[in-house]
């Protein structure tokens, strides 16, 4: 019994720099892509972080549901979607994941979506900058409970010592009336090492101890370009079995893990593995890791 991967969506545009338009149509990508009507969404889980016009209220969840077109009707015996957010940097996703495992796994929801998505606040760009190291895009995991073996396994978390390695803040005292389309990011000069380390870390725990690693692919969170292949060398796992979002813009950042699996899925390039071990890594620092059994490759 466990949580698997139903279908994914993903969201690029080039006619939008809107985390919550990206985010809305990667949603509804994954449903049609399942053949799910938005009316069995019991549960929706927005994990982006970096918002439309530093909107605080409402929940950004509400507006990318609606984008989605998910829970738009009203009258008294309609299906009721609940959604909130679910913000805790890069590793957003993954705790997602552990919360809807928990939801699916009580059987009150049919389908939980969990969608992803940063943008520059300013609504003005799609490419990382050196001020803003992130892409504006966004992307979707459609969950479903199972009675089979394949599906997510335990999400593992590690939280590292000392200053958070990485920060973003608006910064009251000198954004004027402009506040709304600023953010400041600041990464300390080590940060690259320190979240390989929780990194490090969080993946050992989640991988089985002594086990054969051939089977399994690794998708990482995407600070840096190089940052997956330097994880896969630290934990024993060849160099060749890292799978990579499209990083022409950037940084995709939360929805930097959905992007590479539905890129993999895309190309055919999770042919001969049994699993994929999903690590995300960001400011704290902070890590959490969890090992995917590939519905192809169960039993």
């Amino acid at each position: 019994m466990g949580v698997y991967i139903k279908s994914t969506g993903i969201s690029r545009a080039t006619d939008t720099f809107s985390s919550v338009e990206n985010s809305g149509r990667a949603a509804k990508q994954s449903l049609e892509r399942a053949g799910v009507h938005p009316d069995q969404i019991g549960v929706f889980i927005n994990a982006g972080v970096f918002r439309d016009s530093n909107t605080v209220e409402p929940a950004v969840s509400a507006l990318i549901q609606k984008a989605a077109g998910i829970g738009l009707e009203y009258a008294k015996d309609d299906p009721r979607t609940f959604s909130f957010d679910l913000m805790n940097g890069a590793t957003g996703v993954l705790n997602a994941v552990q919360v809807a495992a928990s939801i699916l796994t009580t059987g009150s929801a049919g389908h939980v979506l969990v969608v992803a998505g940063d943008g520059h606040p300013s609504m003005t760009r799609s490419a990382a900058t050196d001020d803003f190291p992130y892409a504006t895009s966004g992307a979707a995991l459609l969950l479903a409970h199972t009675d089979g073996p394949e599906g997510f396994g335990k999400v593992h978390t590690v939280n590292g010592e000392g200053t958070p390695a990485v920060e973003a803040y608006v910064d009251t005292a000198t954004m004027g009336s402009v506040g709304r389309g600023l953010m400041t990011v600041e990464r300390e000069p080590d940060f690259e090492d320190r979240l390989l380390s929780v990194a490090t870390e969080a993946a050992r725990a989640a991988l089985p101890a002594h086990s054969d690693l051939t089977g399994i692919a690794l998708i990482a969170s995407t600070p840096s370009a190089q940052f997956p292949k330097q994880l896969a060398d630290a934990i024993g796992i060849d160099q060749d079995a890292v799978r990579t979002p499209d990083l022409v813009d950037g940084d995709p950042h939360t929805a930097s893990l959905p992007q590479a699996y539905d890129r993999a899925v895309a190309a055919g390039t999770l042919a001969g593995f049994t699993d994929v071990l999903f690590v995300a890594a960001g400011a704290g620092p902070s890590a959490a890791a969890v090992l995917y059994r590939l519905p192809g490759a169960a039993g």
